[in-house]
């Protein structure tokens, strides 16, 4: 792994056309506008030129089966291969009424899986000091056993497992900043002191978990740590938590690698949730973690595109979060009230 990360200064950008053939309902959230958007305008960006751009492949069935069972494994396989039959495109819903899949969704699922790991190859073989990845569906909610809150496979749990068993890692920290806590994730790791895996979340809402006294199990007790805020809440709250919370207990566990769970559901214009950042309060959040990697890791950083239904916050908080982490400044159109009334 780097000793020096100023000598690596790309930030990887993966991303894979195939990632629309993931079918869902034209009425469902999480349809395939959503990286058709991100990818066209971060593609026209003045970020563009900066940015490593890499196309992943399916990861393999061994690296899934790293944290879901075999299985459930198949069960998703099977589940697509019944929709392949049907004489008509549309999809179907798997394990949970807001979990769509459609002919493509297990090949689909697998490629952004293959997504993640992609980018832990990146950052670890020194090809680049932070990889973003463009990829859907998402999995943070995705359970060793059952699908549910639009995921199917939890690449970023898969990721972290990866990492220790191909690289050796010992120590992992996963910060999932989607609106909605990441109990896929959780569950994934409530029992391992490998990982310290930290979320900030609105609460009351879906999933329901994610409490603050839920803090791990066995050995794993006191790896788990839950942040729930109120609706309403905004950069200022996200800040006291990182600094006051998150960080001494991140600089304590000392991770040799920082993954983030990047949903940008908690922009104040998305339908799903009721917290009030705006896109450039994701370019804070960014250069915080980046401080902290740099600090800790030699800067070593992935994040996984999670949550983020409306399609022009949703581009424009990863053009913020992206340019954070190449260092450039952010485009004058991206403009944040609560960021510009911290700079007094």
């Amino acid at each position: 792994m780097r000793q020096d990360a100023s000598s690596v200064s790309k930030t990887a950008f993966i991303y894979h056309p195939d990632y629309v053939h993931h079918e869902t309902p034209s009425f469902h959230p999480e349809r395939p506008e959503r990286i058709t958007t991100v990818y066209e305008f971060i593609k026209n960006s003045d970020l563009a030129a900066s940015l490593s751009w890499l196309r992943p492949q399916p990861a393999a069935i061994r690296w899934i089966e790293g944290i879901h069972t075999p299985q459930y494994r198949r069960r998703v396989q099977e589940a697509c291969q019944q929709q392949a039959f049907n004489s008509f495109d549309f999809s179907d819903f798997f394990d949970s009424g807001d979990t769509a899949i459609g002919r493509h969704s297990y090949t689909t699922a697998l490629l952004a899986t293959g997504g993640a790991l992609l980018a832990v190859d990146t950052v670890l073989r020194d090809d680049c000091t932070h990889a973003f990845c463009a990829v859907r569906p998402p999995g943070h909610h995705a359970c060793r056993e059952r699908a549910m809150g639009f995921c199917l496979f939890n690449s970023i749990a898969v990721a972290a497992r990866y990492a220790q068993k191909q690289y050796g890692l010992q120590r992992i920290l996963i910060i999932d900043w989607d609106v909605h806590h990441g109990n896929g994730t959780q569950e994934s790791f409530y029992a391992d002191d490998s990982v310290l895996f930290f979320s900030i979340h609105q609460s009351p809402l879906y999933p329901g978990t994610g409490a603050a006294e839920e803090t791990g199990s066995g050995k794993g007790k006191g790896f788990t740590i839950n942040a729930p805020i109120p609706a309403g809440s905004t950069i200022a709250t996200y800040r006291k938590v990182f600094v006051e919370t998150l960080f001494p207990l991140a600089r304590r566990f000392c991770p040799e690698l920082i993954l983030i769970s990047a949903g940008f559901d908690a922009h104040r214009q998305d339908p799903l949730a009721q917290v009030c950042l705006d896109a450039a309060d994701f370019s804070t959040l960014t250069v915080l973690v980046q401080a902290l990697a740099q600090e800790l890791c030699c800067g070593c950083m992935v994040s996984l595109l999670e949550g983020g239904y409306h399609l022009r916050a949703l581009s424009h908080s990863v053009y913020a979060h992206l340019s954070a982490l190449a260092q450039k400044p952010l485009d004058s159109k991206i403009h944040s009230p609560s960021l510009t009334l911290q700079k007094g």
